[in-house]
């Protein structure tokens, strides 16, 4: 590897470390003696930071010879599956209704309604397929790094968001776990939840989703561009 690629490793394990770090072991004990607001300022500057030296090492290390390409038809794909990944991003911010007082009764807690009916972890599910997606495209060394640490971080920092909101919030976090899934559509296979409350994650989010992905497919890659789409395709519609 070459030293710029080096540092573009370093930067992302300390992002994705950092935040493993501070958000499970380390977290009682600084917000113990930081306070909670001490505890937030210190972990949001060690996760700029890193970001930081993040964008810094991803230019130096520039375009790469890619290990793979894939064909069109996954591009095609994959920039389609962004648009629930951003639906689930945008309605991630909306009302999460999984958030009572530690100790509160289960029945406090709203039943899950639009992206939150998706999954319990619909920001980090929308990193997830961020990172599936442009892993399966492109396989420079600094996309591998990036995408793959990304994925790394938002899958199993899912997991111990379960694992720390039940410690801390006891029967509510266990009974709103029992209603809602982990993985996208698990409680409507599980048949805790219709199909349809899937399907309704309401307007804001599909809107400002689809508008979203359109905006960031524009200017992030025109080549799999609805226009491009259609020019390639519009031989069918004669």
């Amino acid at each position: 590897m070459s030293p710029a690629e080096i540092s573009l490793l370093a930067a992302t394990v300390l992002f994705v470390g950092g935040h493993f770090l501070l958000s499970h072991p380390l977290r009682p004990a600084l917000a113990g003696r930081l306070g909670e607001k001490g505890f937030s300022l210190l972990y949001s500057l060690i996760a700029f930071a890193a970001l930081g030296w993040m964008i810094v090492a991803w230019r130096q290390v520039g375009e790469t010879f890619p290990l793979w390409i894939a064909p069109s038809l996954v591009w095609w794909a994959g920039s389609f599956l962004m648009i629930p990944a951003l639906v689930l991003l945008v309605g991630s911010l909306i009302r999460n209704p999984a958030f009572p007082h530690p100790g509160a009764p289960p029945t406090q807690i709203p039943p899950p309604r639009g992206v939150f009916a998706v999954t319990r972890h619909p920001m980090n599910w929308a990193f997830i397929l961020w990172a599936l997606v442009h892993l399966s495209v492109y396989g420079t060394t600094r996309n591998i790094i990036v995408a793959g640490d990304i994925l790394i971080l938002a899958f199993f920092g899912s997991i111990g968001q379960d694992r720390r909101k039940a410690a801390a919030m006891g029967a509510a976090w266990t009974d709103w776990q029992a209603r809602t899934g982990f993985f996208p559509f698990g409680a409507q296979l599980r048949g805790k939840l219709r199909w349809r409350t899937a399907f309704l994650p309401g307007w804001i989010p599909l809107i400002a989703g689809t508008l979203l992905w359109l905006l960031i497919t524009w200017w992030h890659a025109p080549e799999v561009s609805p226009i491009a789409v259609y020019q390639d395709f519009s031989w069918l519609l004669r």
